[in-house]
């Protein structure tokens, strides 16, 4: 059964938590979809994780719509949940939409989701008119990078804290379908689930979110990039691949591999008919 935005409301109001890992390519997704993972997101967080850029800023509406429609071929039943890039929304509502829409259209994206609070309730709200599910991002936001300085906590002090549960009733307010809350206090974290009637999901917000979300890359060992103290290493996957290459060359190098188990056989009479053959011919010569 294909799941909605619809099903994380009936999660929350069932207080049954949302699973939610994202993906950027066919075979892992396939292979996440075959689990029961609820969501599946394609978050720009691929700019680092498969692009090797050093932030997410550099992410385009090409790169998003490559992986997207990537992961979606791959899902039967998870939510395919997919981030518009940087400066794809910020200009104007106008390219809000549109660029949703692509992401929809090009994609096969079933929700969208855009970082900003209060400032870009307007773009929600639109995005939404246009029947196009949102979730908000707020907290700290990587397409930010720029002007944050670094990968901090945000939400400590009491204004900014307020601030961030303003922009929570906002988006709420505006038709987001759910909240992505990253690296805030685990506290703050839950009185916003506690204040919103939308889903909220967790990444290095604590336990009280309706769900979490994590980069896979990151859940595997896979990146040595950004370390986050949220980040749980749940199988070494990135050194188990490490040594199965080192293994590989050495293999190779040793002529270990291909082994007979390995190889196609050929009659043997062909083989010495044809050796007979160009022997003669390269003798000719």
């Amino acid at each position: 059964m294909k799941n909605t935005v619809l099903t994380l409301q009936q999660r929350k109001q069932k207080q049954q938590k949302i699973t939610m890992l994202t993906a950027y390519d066919y075979t892992t997704a396939k292979l996440m979809d075959q689990t029961g993972i609820d969501c599946i997101l394609v978050g720009d967080s691929l700019g680092m994780v498969m692009l090797g850029y050093e932030d997410t800023v550099s992410v385009t509406m090409e790169d998003m719509i490559h992986h997207s429609k990537a992961v979606a071929r791959a899902v039967k039943s998870a939510l395919v949940i997919t981030d518009l890039p940087f400066m794809s929304y910020h200009a104007s509502v106008y390219d809000a939409v549109r660029n949703a829409g692509r992401l929809v259209q090009e994609g096969q994206a079933q929700v969208v989701k855009l970082e900003g609070g209060r400032a870009f309730c307007e773009h929600i709200k639109m995005i939404t008119q246009a029947s196009i599910p949102v979730i908000a991002h707020i907290g700290l936001m990587p397409q930010s990078i720029k002007t944050l300085g670094s990968y901090r906590v945000q939400g400590k002090a009491y204004q900014q804290a307020k601030d961030i549960i303003l922009d929570a009733l906002a988006v709420e307010q505006a038709g987001a379908v759910a909240i992505l809350l990253e690296c805030v206090p685990a506290a703050l974290a839950k009185l916003i689930s506690e204040l919103v009637n939308i889903p909220t999901i967790g990444i290095g917000a604590g336990v009280g979110c309706d769900g979490q979300v994590l980069v896979f890359q990151d859940m595997l060992g896979m990146y040595d990039g950004i370390c986050s103290k949220f980040t749980k290493t749940f199988a070494p996957i990135g050194q188990q691949m490490k040594q199965a290459f080192t293994e590989y060359c050495q293999e190779v190098a040793q002529a270990q591999f291909p082994a007979p188990e390995h190889e196609f056989s050929i009659d043997e009479t062909i083989i010495h008919t044809l050796m007979d053959e160009f022997s003669n011919s390269k003798k000719e010569e």
